[in-house]
């Protein structure tokens, strides 16, 4: 069996799911051209450019509420956080928007959506 860092596995599964559908995109903080704060996303936006791979803004609710926006739009989104720890931020648009769009919709919205980030990476980094 072939022994890989969790970085290689998140990135060959990112590969593996951008490949599998073309409404899988990733949106996060430096996850295009910088390829994610931790390399995570290396070589995905030279591999799948500019639509798939999208660098956000540091807004974590706005790019969040974004990422919620365009799931119920048929965008199946993997939103990456620079540090799990800016979550907080994005807590009302996860909570409250995302977690309940389904009851208030009667079940016509669905919002399948996937937020991931590190949580201290090994550097004793985050919000300060």
């Amino acid at each position: 069996m072939r022994e890989i860092t969790y970085r290689q596995a998140l990135n060959e599964a990112l590969d593996e799911e951008l490949a599998r559908d073309e409404n899988v995109c990733i949106i996060g903080e430096e996850v295009a051209q910088y390829n994610g704060a931790y390399k995570v996303t290396e070589g995905l936006w030279e591999k799948w450019g500019d639509k798939r791979v999208i660098d956000a803004p540091i807004s974590e609710a706005g790019f969040i509420g974004m990422g919620i926006g365009a799931s119920m739009l048929g965008i199946r989104p993997v939103m990456e956080l620079m540090f799990f720890s800016f979550a907080y931020v994005a807590f009302d648009q996860m909570m409250n928007n995302a977690a309940t769009v389904r009851y208030m919709s009667g079940g016509l919205i669905h919002c399948p959506i996937v937020v991931r980030g590190p949580a201290n990476g090994g550097t004793n980094v985050g919000a300060t």
